[in-house]
């Protein structure tokens, strides 16, 4: 099945690409979610409008993204979670409230589909997080999970 990516796929690509992948994988996941759109002659005018919104969202080249990366990683995010006497917390932390503490900390805006946490936040202490600025450039975050 052959399909346009309208949002970011982490192992297929970005949106705007023209993807082929198997009928289950496109039919029951990608296109229910809005993750794709099915490819057509028609849909392939769409591909320019979602590059042009992709373009501007995105950072616009190296020397950028290393400023960004630098930003991030001289910072120490601070996560206020609930948590019992134990320390573990009750849920996991969002990558929304990730987003959210960096900003409050004073550093830059990131897309939330950028933050890849490997291991589900389950409990109080310091962690880190990756934050795929660019494709070439990838930070490392410092958060500190502390019970609310």
């Amino acid at each position: 099945m052959k399909l346009i990516l309208t949002q970011e796929v982490s192992s297929l690509g970005t949106p705007g690409d023209v993807v082929e992948v198997k009928d289950g994988y496109g039919r029951n996941y990608l296109v229910p979610r809005g993750l794709a759109i099915r490819w057509t002659r028609g849909a392939e005018k769409q591909i320019d409008s979602i590059k042009k919104a992709r373009s501007v969202r995105d950072v616009r080249d190296l020397g950028q993204a290393g400023e960004i990366r630098q930003q991030l990683e001289a910072l120490t995010v601070t996560v206020p979670a609930q948590a019992g006497s134990s320390g573990r917390l009750f849920g996991a932390v969002s990558v929304t409230e990730i987003v959210d503490a960096v900003k409050a900390a004073g550093g830059p805006d990131i897309d939330k589909r950028r933050i890849e946490v490997t291991n589900p936040i389950k409990s109080l202490g310091s962690h880190q997080v990756t934050v795929r600025v660019h494709d070439d450039v990838i930070a490392t975050v410092n958060l500190e999970v502390v019970a609310s």
